[in-house]
């Protein structure tokens, strides 16, 4: 084969320029298509997930649980210190004028509330100004202090009172653009973007004078990122602040691909819900209306010039500019916005004076954001709301719960068990704990939880949960049911209070005594009651059967209990709410309330979605006549018998009806009473169930009389309806003047046959009329020992 011979003249360096060239070309071409190889599919990626996470921002909305809203009208038992604990927990401000929703002011007995709108569970209630008037305990007068006119009734927005946040806890409150000051929104753009009217994402011009300054001055002193950049950055990309040029890469893109997607409303409004305004513990602030509430207990559209200005400013840095903990700092940067805000005319001279003079503005206290602070209540609420909304479900859902909590009750609660316990405890007690449920009886709702002494703080709720013999709690019922034989039982009836034995098969015999060791004859039913004699309310439920009562009790609280001899003597273990469930058909007059601690849910957008305040059965005539009866016997417990102690101190004004209770060994303290308008079960014991020493007397109803000694409430009064009133000695009814005669109330038509006056009586029979048998005011000394307790020879088995 021949063999091509080359010359090297035959390459020279220009013959190889064009081939360097085009292999540049080359290269160039595949950088240029690997780039777009991978931008085009990675800005793909992106724009999803712009179109995933954009949509996602409302989702991080936590639930907010709320109280009753304060419901005022004339005669209303009120006093000031209650109406300003009330306003204090709805964050209420007194700025002396009273004209700005969410303040007040006071003069005296007279009162000025500027209330705020809220959504109720029914129907949405207008802001407005109400004139109040309290005199007396009560409420005076009540008017519209804008149209002068009087009022039947006002409603006060409610008290937040927990928080329950999804996976983050983050803090917002959604608002439509429309509803957010323009003020606001123009100072925001005055001060982080002026451009961004007509940008497209990223500000070129503001990026290079940033660059400029940054550089000439040797660190990073000005920043150029657009409102769009910002919202990219805190909303799309996460938590993460490192400054890398892979993240800088990715928001620039973010935000082109946001000015792409949507217009400039809805991101501003996206910002104005997700701009991060300030850390309280593990809460973060996100939005400006979190961040209003947060900062200044006000609504957006109630802030000042110099509130917007702060607000504004915070956004650069809410912890180096945080006004609590930084004053002067903040009020630089407020200055400063200030001063845009004058430069780009938002504002006149005078006002930019006027605002730079003005304080900060700020709460003390991180403004209606606070956590659950009420894990008791709120405990309670989430079983109410189990059937219909799984934990996950609830929490982060954006939902408005309302629940019938009033946070004076239940600070007045709380005070009394913080005091009583303290006074309780002694190096020879055991450590005491206590449960109690106080509720409206008009209607069934709870008005104030505590699960224990530490009430703050989470952890077993012994309101709910802590199921103990209930004593002699349960003797009512048992005399309930006995009145319902019309013709065998009345209040009058003559019962033996002798030793008794009762006979429980295999040979077994339970023979209880009564607390003091005494036999106490021959005694009228009411007195066995009140008294709390145990050998007569054996004999008594006996008569009526056990398994008669047992079947009262599932009728009332749904409760399955063994209808054992001991159930008469309340040898069952209940807890506090149960208890409550059951005396509310005695503290309502005989109607089937559910107790319920939710009125109502309400959806994201304030659409009411679910009630839960039912209308209660109405009374039975029959039913409401032995209630009647029950209570006659109990408010004598309070004034002659166990509960004596309640009138000493200063209790007696509001007639109240009540019963204590102790299990044996007095480990159990209990007491259940009512007025005419609310409900207490109070549980005190050891949560080792040791004995205590305490008596239901000497425990329990010292935390009620805390509680009712200042909780604002009104008297019990017994209608007259259904019964009626007949002097009686011996066993008939006499004359009013007779000796020894006592007046008793009668199921009408059921009173004994008349007997004229004899001239002798028994001596247990002296008494006068009927303010003697209550006894209200009287200073007689409370016995030292309480009669609840049951010492038995042998206790049946559960």
């Amino acid at each position: 084969m021949a063999r091509i011979e080359y010359d090297e003249d035959d390459y020279d360096d220009e013959d190889q320029a064009p081939d360097w060239r085009r292999r540049l070309f080359i290269w160039a071409l595949a950088a240029v298509g690997l780039g777009l190889g991978f931008l085009i599919p990675y800005t793909l990626y992106l724009n999803y997930q712009v179109g995933q996470r954009f949509g996602q921002f409302q989702w991080q909305i936590p639930t907010r649980v709320f109280a009753r809203p304060l419901q005022l009208r004339p005669g209303l038992a009120m006093d000031a210190q209650t109406l300003k604990t009330e306003l204090d927990a709805a964050a209420y401000r007194d700025d002396g004028a009273g004209v700005r929703p969410g303040t007040y002011s006071r003069n005296g007995g007279r009162w000025l509330i500027a209330s705020r709108g809220f959504q109720d569970v029914d129907r949405a209630v207008a802001p407005g100004r109400i004139e109040l008037t309290l005199s007396g305990g009560r409420v005076a007068g009540l008017r519209d202090a804008t149209r002068k006119r009087a009022l039947k009734s006002a409603l006060l927005d409610p008290a937040r009172i927990a928080t329950l946040y999804g996976q983050q806890q983050e803090e917002r409150r959604l608002v439509r653009i429309a509803e957010v000051p323009q003020l606001l929104t123009d100072t925001l753009q005055a001060v982080e973007d002026r451009d961004f009217a007509h940008h497209y994402g990223i500000d070129l011009s503001g990026m290079a004078r940033a660059l400029f300054v940054n550089v000439r001055s040797g660190e990073t002193k000005q920043g150029a990122s657009t409102l769009t950049q910002q919202l990219a950055r805190s909303g799309l990309l996460g938590i993460g602040r490192e400054q890398t040029l892979t993240r800088k890469f990715n928001e620039i893109l973010y935000a082109l691909l946001m000015e792409a997607r949507y217009d400039k409303g809805t991101i501003l409004e996206a910002y104005l819900n997700q701009v991060y305004l300030g850390q309280r513990g593990a809460q973060a602030i996100h939005g400006v209306a979190a961040g209003a509430e947060f900062w200044f207990a006000r609504d957006l559209r109630d802030l000042s010039t110099e509130q917007v200005a702060l607000l504004v400013g915070i956004i650069r840095g809410p912890s180096y500019y945080d006004p609590r903990r930084n004053p002067e700092r903040a009020k630089q940067r407020r200055d400063f916005v200030l001063g845009e805000m004058l430069e780009t005319e938002l504002i006149n001279k005078a006002e930019y004076d006027r605002a730079l003079k003005a304080p900060l503005g700020i709460t003390q206290a991180p403004g209606s954001v606070a956590a659950n602070r009420f894990p008791a209540y709120v405990d309670l609420v989430r079983r109410q709301l189990a059937r219909d909304y799984p934990a996950d479900a609830l929490q982060g859902a954006g939902l408005s719960v309302l629940t019938g909590m009033s946070p004076s009750a239940q600070a007045y609660a709380e005070g009394a068990v913080t005091r009583t316990l303290k006074s309780l405890d002694s190096k020879r007690r055991p450590a005491l704990q206590a449960g109690l449920v106080v509720t409206d009886v008009h209607d069934g709702e709870v008005v104030a939880v505590v699960g224990s002494r530490n009430f703050a703080q989470p952890g077993f709720n012994r309101a709910v949960e802590a199921k103990r013999p209930v004593g002699s709690l349960l003797k009512p019922f048992v005399y309930l049911r006995a009145l319902a034989l019309l013709d065998r039982y009345s209040l009058a009836t003559w019962v033996d209070d002798s030793p008794v034995t009762v006979t429980l098969g295999k040979g077994r015999r339970w023979t209880p005594g009564n607390s003091d060791g005494r036999s106490h004859g021959t005694v009228r039913l009411i007195d066995a009651l009140a008294q709390s004699y145990n050998q007569a309310t054996v004999r008594v439920g006996m008569a009526v059967d056990p398994a008669v009562i047992a079947d009262l009790i599932h009728t009332l609280a749904s409760i399955q209990v063994e209808p054992n001899p001991s159930l008469i003597l309340g040898s069952i273990d209940l807890s506090p709410y149960a208890m409550a469930q059951l005396y509310q058909f005695l503290a309502s007059g005989g109607e089937l309330q559910s107790l319920h601690a939710v009125r109502g849910v309400l959806d994201r957008e304030g659409k009411p979605v679910k009630r839960y305040d039912k209308a209660p059965v109405p009374a039975q005539e029959g039913d409401s006549i032995a209630v009647r009866l029950i209570t006659l016997a109990l408010q004598q417990a309070v004034s002659n018998g166990t509960g004596r102690q309640l009138v000493n101190d200063g209790l007696g004004r509001l007639q109240p009806a009540g019963k204590t209770g102790t299990s044996n060994d007095s480990r159990d303290s209990w007491f259940a009473g009512w007025t005419g308008d609310h409900l207490a079960v109070v549980w005190v014991g050891n949560d080792q169930n040791e004995p205590t020493g305490l008596y239901g007397a000497t425990g329990a109803m010292r935390v009620w009389s805390g509680i009712f000694s200042r909780l604002p409430t009104a008297p019990l009064q017994v209608s007259d309806k259904g019964l009626e009133w007949q002097w009686v000695a011996q066993s008939n009814s006499t004359d009013a003047g007779c000796p020894g005669a006592r007046r008793f109330a009668f199921v009408a038509g059921y009173a004994p046959a008349y007997q004229p006056c004899q001239i002798a009586a028994p001596e247990e029979e002296q008494s006068g009329g009927w303010r003697e048998w209550f006894g209200w005011g009287k200073d007689e000394e409370r016995p030292q020992q309480d009669p609840d307790e049951a010492p038995t020879s042998e206790t049946p088995e559960q």
